[in-house]
């Protein structure tokens, strides 16, 4: 039998399982892959890639020989399982553990093209993040950042459930399905590590627009040093002759309001070809 339930419907599954098993399932919060003698439990948060929502539903699955029951945390989950069921569902004949292993397959249908897609659209934001251009740039990093890590986390429960489910201690499943879980477990795991490098990569640009930030405002007060600099000559010019003492020569010299502009145009000059040598400017 195959059934879909959400976690308010579990009490439907209780006519078809051991009373033991179903308060078991009822009572306890299953994580990542659980063997038992007669039945395997496969729990992880499902996270739809190909849509816009960013929260994960629950999905709880259990599997013996002759039931294969899905209990969802919420109808985003439930929407999905009866989705691929609908699409995959078999002959009666067919076995529950062909039937979970094409649920995976379609489960992860589309995926490296989804990071294929993402890793592209890093590569043509990465010109302008690291420019500084625009506004929102650590923003658009922040969200790169946290998609990734909730890529991150549903791929390793994945990850984890198809390397656990390869010891196959109840002997639920046959050579063939383990060989097929095998091959899940592999591409998980370069799904894993395509979001890895991703992480890495928006983390250097991070880093990268945080050192483009920090040069510039090196230069933004290197520019107010040398404005400063330039006139403290002046300002100093401009105090001494602003005390007034009496019997300064320059004060009675005809010449001497221009000759104080000629020095201090001469200061300033000087000072501008100083910066320039030094490659201050």
């Amino acid at each position: 039998m195959r059934q879909v339930f959400t976690y308010a419907q579990l009490h439907k599954a209780a006519a078809y399982m051991d009373p033991k098993v179903f308060d078991y399932i009822n009572e306890c919060e299953s994580e990542s892959f659980e063997c038992h003698d007669v039945f395997d439990l496969l729990a992880f948060d499902y996270y739809d890639v190909h849509s816009e929502r960013t929260e994960s539903s629950k999905i709880l699955i259990y599997m013996d020989k002759e039931d294969l029951f899905f209990f969802c945390r919420d109808r985003a989950g439930e929407m999905c399982v009866h989705r691929i069921l609908e699409d995959l569902e078999a002959p009666d004949a067919t076995q529950n553990e062909q039937l979970l292993y094409a649920f995976f397959v379609r489960l992860l249908r589309g995926d490296m093209e989804y990071l294929h897609r993402f890793e592209a659209q890093i590569s043509e934001e990465e010109a302008r993040v690291l420019s500084g251009s625009g506004r929102g740039v650590l923003a658009q990093i922040c969200n790169w950042r946290k998609e990734l890590l909730r890529l991150k986390r549903y791929y390793e429960q994945l990850d984890s459930i198809f390397d656990e489910m390869d010891a196959n201690d109840n002997r639920l499943l046959s050579k063939q399905t383990l060989k097929r879980i095998a091959i899940l477990g592999a591409r998980t795991d370069r799904y894993l590590r395509a979001v890895q490098n991703l992480q890495e990569i928006v983390n250097q640009m991070r880093e990268e627009y945080q050192s483009q930030l920090s040069i510039r405002q090196n230069d933004l007060m290197r520019v107010f040093t040398i404005v400063t600099v330039l006139f403290l000559p002046l300002t100093l010019i401009a105090g001494w002759y602003g005390m007034n003492f009496v019997g300064m020569p320059e004060l009675h010299w005809k010449l001497g309001y221009p000759a104080v502009i000629v020095v201090s145009i001469l200061i300033s000059v000087i000072l501008i070809l100083l910066f320039k040598r030094k490659k201050w400017l």
